[in-house]
């Protein structure tokens, strides 16, 4: 069933909900639905742009990780002025000279306890972790998205009820004036229907400042003003079948578990690259070195070359290392019961989720019941009060249930769509792809293949 806002003027300019029981926003010519509002924000929403572009930074954690492999290479040079007075045997020699001298060095190293593998490993991990993390934003917005489509549409059908509500006790106002002129009601029948006029505007102005809320998170999360929404389905189809299922699929699919599983091997790789510093650095050096005007004197010149190994053991740094080590021991064992606290909370948020589905729609079934018996309610009653078996009080209570009942009906219907929303994100499966939007899907992996094994450069691709 398509949930929409629908209303059609009812007898003496009651408004009646349809019978589907649905919320209607009037829709003219290009209408905005649901699945282009989720692409807008898909696209456009800063918060998923920060994170892609987080994802991207940590990128660029490999190739940094990866240089360890590399030669590191260094040149050096110097200019300076040298005077010389000297005299041997009897011989004096004096003269003013401008040496200069330039060399190469290139460092590789062969060995340093594994530290450059495990930090490539690590680097890797913390990619991974980071593409979830963005799953789980995309899951979040395109949720806040689902959420705030739905509050425009409930506010703005809620503030019509209210509208149509004050032009019915104006009209009730005007009939018990009317029949207190001559003498069929007491003046309290007349302040009565002030009083409910009066509370229906104050109602109505609470429901515009509701959707202006409502209007004003649109903007923030779907990055325009909200025109001329369209009806919106729930997502059903696109859920789990039942509970259990739903439970299972989150353990083993949401993006909040993932990257906290990512995480753990990222700690755990931390600690073996802590246990690094503890092994023989093994380094070999290749130097040259071109010197003119050698020690001053003009015509002397020097070329040096060399190649060697060099050995670095550590013995004792003061216990830093092994203080290093225990903290990341312990950041690993925070790791793995965040994993756990994530698993448990995710699972919560199944149930909860669940639960509010089913609740939804419960409560859309009773409050079309409800909204139905008022209606008819309503209309005895008025036809009761005609011949002076019910007062305008009672009147004026059947109008107000009635329109409480439709108020909680556009609520539900509201509900039941968000409510599935809710139980796609947390079965970890809320995304442009299942929901096939009309975008282009962002791939994480397009800037990792063009940073991951960049010897140089400075400019940063795009990668989106």
């Amino acid at each position: 069933m398509r949930f929409v806002a629908a209303m059609r003027p009812a007898f003496a300019g009651f408004p009646i909900v349809a019978a589907a029981g649905m919320l209607v926003v009037p829709a003219v010519g290009h209408a905005e639905t649901i699945s282009s509002a989720l692409s807008r924000a898909y696209m456009g929403n800063p918060d998923l742009n920060q994170q892609r572009a987080a994802g991207r930074a940590s990128d660029e954690g490999v190739s940094r990780a990866v240089s360890g492999y590399r030669p590191q290479v260094s040149a050096t040079a110097s200019l300076g002025y040298n005077y010389v007075n000297e005299k041997l045997a009897g011989v004096n020699a004096n003269g003013s000279a401008f040496p200069t001298a330039a060399g190469l060095t290139v460092t590789q190293n062969l060995f340093n306890g594994n530290q450059t593998t495990n930090g490539v490993r690590q680097a890797e991990s913390t990619v991974l972790q980071a593409r979830e993390n963005i799953r789980n934003t995309e899951q979040n917005t395109l949720q806040n998205g689902a959420t705030a489509y739905m509050n425009v549409l409930r506010d703005t059908a809620i503030l019509d009820l209210n509208k149509n509500n004050i032009t019915v006790l104006e009209e009730q106002l005007r009939q018990t004036r009317d029949r207190f002129n001559v003498g069929e009601v007491t003046r309290t029948d007349v302040a009565q229907a002030e009083s409910s006029l009066a509370t229906a505007r104050s109602n109505y102005f609470t429901a515009q400042a509701n959707l202006q809320n409502s209007v004003a998170n649109f903007r923030q999360i779907i990055g325009v003003e909200p025109k001329r929404l369209e009806a919106a389905r729930p997502i059903d189809a696109l859920l789990p079948s039942n509970l259990q299922s739903a439970i299972t699929v989150a353990l083993s699919e949401h993006p909040a578990i993932q990257a906290a599983f990512h995480n753990v091997d990222v700690a755990q790789l931390q600690v073996q690259v802590q246990e690094g510093q503890l092994y023989p650095t093994v380094n070999v050096v290749g130097n040259v070195q071109q010197n003119n005007q050698y020690q001053g004197f003009p015509g002397n010149r020097l070329f040096n070359g060399s190649v060697m190994g060099q050995l670095s053991v550590p013995i004792y740094t003061g216990g830093a290392a092994y203080a290093q080590i225990r903290q990341a021991k312990e950041l690993l064992s925070q790791a793995r019961l965040q994993a756990d606290l994530q698993r448990d909370m995710i699972r919560a948020t199944v149930v909860s989720s669940w639960g509010q589905l089913e609740t939804a729609k419960a409560v859309i079934r009773s409050s079309q019941a409800a909204v139905k018996s008022s209606e008819i309610a309503l209309d005895g009653v008025r036809e009761e009060a005609k011949v002076g078996q019910r007062t305008t009080l009672d009147v004026l209570i059947a109008q107000q249930t009635l329109l409480n009942a439709r108020v909680n009906l556009v609520s539900a219907q509201r509900d039941r769509v968000v409510a599935s929303y809710v139980v796609m994100a947390a079965s970890g499966r809320l995304s442009a792809s299942n929901l096939a939007l009309t975008v282009v899907q962002y791939d994480p992996t397009i800037h990792y293949d063009q940073v991951k094994d960049k010897w140089i450069g400075l400019r940063t691709p795009d990668g989106r």
